[in-house]
């Protein structure tokens, strides 16, 4: 098992339990004018699993993975997450996660120096690029239990 399939199961693990906690209200409590609600930044976490989940596939089975980065807001905006029950959001980000704890478990060891490219940025490794997943994923965990 990858370090970065350890470290992840164990933010999710916890997360999980917190979430539920946070009530509807709570989460479409404005945080600043111009910055999402909770609802929106666990609707980016999802937008953000579902395209890093195909990017680490990918990455293992190519010997030059070259991925288009992708417009947050506007994904955000265009899937509407404030109109979403909390509890289906949480279900969907867990499950997701638990999903891609899996994967990173399961990538051959001499595929985590596969080379990644996403957007514009300079290339990276698929393990630097899933502990970068895991980092990203506790900086936007941080603004949801602030």
């Amino acid at each position: 098992m990858t370090k970065a399939a350890t470290d992840l199961r164990a933010v999710v693990s916890d997360t999980a339990k917190k979430l539920p906690a946070l009530s509807e209200e709570e989460v479409m409590r404005s945080r600043d004018a111009g910055k999402w609600v909770k609802k929106e930044i666990l609707g980016h976490l999802i937008d953000s699993a579902l395209n890093n989940q195909e990017r680490f596939v990918r990455a293992q089975t190519t010997d030059r993975l070259v991925w288009p980065g992708y417009e947050q807001d506007r994904w955000v905006a265009v899937q509407k997450y404030r109109e979403r029950p909390w509890t289906e959001l949480v279900q969907l980000w867990e499950q997701l996660n638990r999903h891609i704890v899996h994967v990173m478990a399961n990538v051959p060891p001499d595929r985590l120096n596969a080379q990644c490219v996403i957007g514009d940025d300079k290339p990276v490794t698929l393990d630097w690029l899933m502990n970068d997943y895991i980092r990203h994923l506790r900086h936007h965990l941080n603004q949801i239990f602030d």
